[in-house]
């Protein structure tokens, strides 16, 4: 991946965002949820792609995780997610796609792939395959209800297409 200084400066940002973003999180059956870094993603997916947008999940889930402000989880959540949104909007440029690839990448493949973490890394040997699924929906549900309304606008007014274009120019 050829380094993209612009879109390295987005992905800081969004990172930052995610994790004053994280201040606003609430409890679901154990998973901490936070729904401003679902939000992050899919702008991370169709500002950025795939490896800016996993590298702005990445760096949001360690900061959050050394301030105390989030779990373990998060990178699992956070991460496929935006490996996934990123994915499908690069590979068919449809918003619909992004929308639907950080939800499946985040509550079903994220929230599978919680279990290990939360069994071998947390303890938690309560911890099942399919324990986070529910709660990592519900917050990816919600964030990304937000990141449709903050998409459509861009889109509206031409600034996504402005912005998309900008941060492909080196």
């Amino acid at each position: 991946m050829k380094l993209n200084l612009k879109k390295l400066i987005v992905a800081a940002v969004f990172a930052a965002v995610a994790v004053v973003g994280s201040t606003i999180s609430f409890p679901v059956l154990g998973a901490k949820c936070a729904p401003i870094q679902h939000m992050i993603n899919v702008l991370g997916a169709v500002l950025l792609g795939p490896g800016y947008g996993v590298l702005s999940a990445f760096v949001a889930s360690l900061i959050r995780n050394l301030l105390g402000l989030g779990s373990p989880l998060a990178f699992p959540g956070s991460m496929c997610g935006a490996l996934l949104s990123g994915l499908l909007y690069e590979k068919t440029k449809k918003l619909p796609a992004a929308y639907a690839g950080e939800v499946v990448g985040t509550g079903l493949i994220g929230g599978m792939l919680s279990w290990p973490v939360a069994s071998l890394v947390m303890g938690n040997k309560n911890a099942a395959l399919f324990t986070f699924v529910v709660p990592f929906l519900i917050s990816t549900c919600g964030g990304t209800i937000i990141a449709i309304v903050i998409v459509s606008a861009l889109k509206r007014t031409g600034f996504l297409a402005r912005a998309q274009q900008e941060l492909e120019n080196k």
